[in-house]
């Protein structure tokens, strides 16, 4: 692709186009932090056990996971401002089904549609960033997109809090409704419409089908084998077909002219590796955001707005620091700060284990929170943007829905089985002292999975130099100059185009160009 068409980061329409991506994901990821904050409430007005309540969150997820690929390819073929508008309007209708559910059930169904439209939305905000920006300055618009994407999320528990104190839990659903009108009238007005121009033909139906049946079947098997256990004849039942359809999608996106997923996007080791490192550090860090919002409540006898304002030092975390974690991964290159981020995720939660009822916010809980903000600040950006620029940009919807696909099935996999593990069952989410036993082996078992992920980014991830040339010595009318044909292979992987020959190897640092991290090698 060429410059045609880009806009500047610092420009009023970069400014737009960003405040409308933010706000359009933000719909989901609040949703997520504040759906956390109201489970007790839900639980109570509904009847709902543990078991239901888990199926609140996951409800959601099952779908978003089953089917966010799907969503990102439709992105790249239709038009990415397109299909990210119309995940909105789906996610505002499915929130007003769960704002009037009567009951658990039809909550949990709703939730489940919910997920669709948010399949379809969180890939484009990403892939719209990645095809709009200049390369250059794609590492500061990620960079601030985790830090105000990171932002909503930590607001959402305070914003829920008050709205369940002042109204109901079923505010929450509601307060979509406007944030979902302005962007689709700012994405209309304000952010072009952008696809991939080499695609051609039909939509890969087969391997739509496919990925969605086995990201489903799989998800399933999470969620129900904690319960019902893994000789339970459904469960055994999603985890063949999940399985199946999985081995069946690869074989028919191997022989398609027009895959939905080009597996060649996995020949980056980079790409891989970043998203083994995201699973298991999402993992981690959604297990702990489940627990810890009804810790704080049932064991410390928070309010909702005081849980939710637990995690405020979180967002200015982000705010003050994200997209400096983005210049540090531009510097040096993306394998530091994903090895001691995780680290500093592990040793926050490793402080949260000492929380007991009756502890001060100040003394004992606020440490360890700032510890895990400071972790977290050194992940989100480094590991999107680097997960985005192993890709080819033309692929930037389907790296992007890969990249969501497997944050959100380990969040999921963790509220699934986290309350197994530690033996939290039934009501006993209302017992304060159960509660508490169960928070201090869930944050235990996180911390594990987050010290994991360190030290999988310092093995896996890396920093090596690459250069890239136009093939046979011929110019590249979309690589006007040596500037953007050298950058760091620990941010852009592998390239996919078959036009160009690139070869890593060691280069003067001193005569390297200085580029932005999210660079695609476009």
């Amino acid at each position: 692709m060429n410059e045609a068409g880009r806009i500047r980061y610092s420009s009023a329409a970069g400014r737009w186009v960003l405040g409308i991506t933010v706000l359009g994901s933000s719909i989901a990821f609040l949703e997520a932090t504040v759906v956390n904050v109201a489970l007790p409430a839900i639980g109570e007005d509904l009847g709902a056990d543990v078991a239901g309540l888990q199926w609140i969150i996951n409800g959601y997820l099952l779908t978003l996971a089953a089917l966010i690929l799907l969503g990102g390819s439709l992105g790249d073929r239709y038009g990415r401002r397109r299909i990210f508008n119309i995940g909105v309007i789906w996610f505002a209708a499915a929130s007003v089904l769960c704002a009037v559910a009567p009951n658990a059930e039809i909550l949990i169904a709703a939730r489940v549609v919910q997920g669709i439209g948010g399949a379809l939305l969180t890939p484009g905000s990403l892939a719209i960033i990645e095809a709009t920006f200049y390369p250059e300055d794609r590492g500061r618009a990620i960079g601030a997109w985790s830090a105000l994407g990171g932002i909503a999320a930590a607001i959402g528990p305070l914003l829920g809090g008050w709205l369940i104190d002042a109204v109901s839990w079923r505010a929450i659903f509601f307060i979509n409704l406007p944030i979902a009108a302005f962007v689709v009238w700012g994405a209309e007005r304000h952010v072009p419409e952008t696809r991939d121009p080499t695609i051609s033909g039909r939509l890969d139906f087969p391997g739509s089908a496919l990925a969605s049946i086995a990201l489903a079947g799989l998800t399933f098997t999470v969620i129900q084998a904690p319960v019902d256990g893994f000789d339970s004849l459904m469960v055994l039942a999603a985890l063949a077909v999940g399985l199946v359809s999985a081995v069946a999608f690869v074989f028919v996106e191997r022989r398609s002219p027009e895959p939905m997923l080009p597996l060649s996007i996995f020949d980056s080791r980079q790409f891989s590796s970043a998203n083994v490192v995201t699973f298991v550090v999402y993992a981690a860090m959604g297990g702990v955001f489940f627990f810890l919002v009804v810790f704080l409540q049932v064991s410390l006898g928070y309010s909702p707005i005081a849980a939710g304002a637990a995690s405020l030092p979180i967002t200015a975390l982000m705010l003050a620091f994200s997209p400096r974690a983005g210049a540090l991964a531009q510097r040096i290159g993306p394998r530091l700060p994903l090895t001691l981020g995780p680290i500093g995720i592990a040793i926050g939660m490793l402080m949260m284990t000492r929380i007991e009822p009756g502890d001060s916010y100040l003394g004992s809980i606020l440490p360890g929170i700032i510890v895990f903000g400071v972790g977290l600040t050194l992940v989100v950006a480094p590991i999107t943007a680097t997960v985005l620029a192993a890709a080819d940009e033309r692929h930037a919807g389907v790296a992007s829905g890969v990249n969501n696909a497997v944050a959100r099935t380990a969040g999921l996999a963790a509220v699934a089985a986290l309350p197994l593990i530690v033996g939290l069952t039934g009501a006993d989410y209302e017992d304060p002292a159960a509660m508490t036993d169960a928070f201090h082996g869930a944050v235990l078992a996180c911390a594990v999975l987050a010290l994991a992920g360190g030290v999988l980014a310092w093995l896996t991830i890396s920093n090596e130099v690459l250069h890239t040339a136009p093939a046979s010595g011929e110019a590249d009318a979309d690589v006007p100059d040596r500037a953007a044909t050298d950058f760091s292979c620990g941010v852009a992987g592998t390239p996919m185009r078959p036009s160009r020959e690139a070869r890593c190897e060691p280069v003067d640092e001193e005569e390297l160009p200085r580029v932005t991290v999210g660079q695609a090698g476009s």
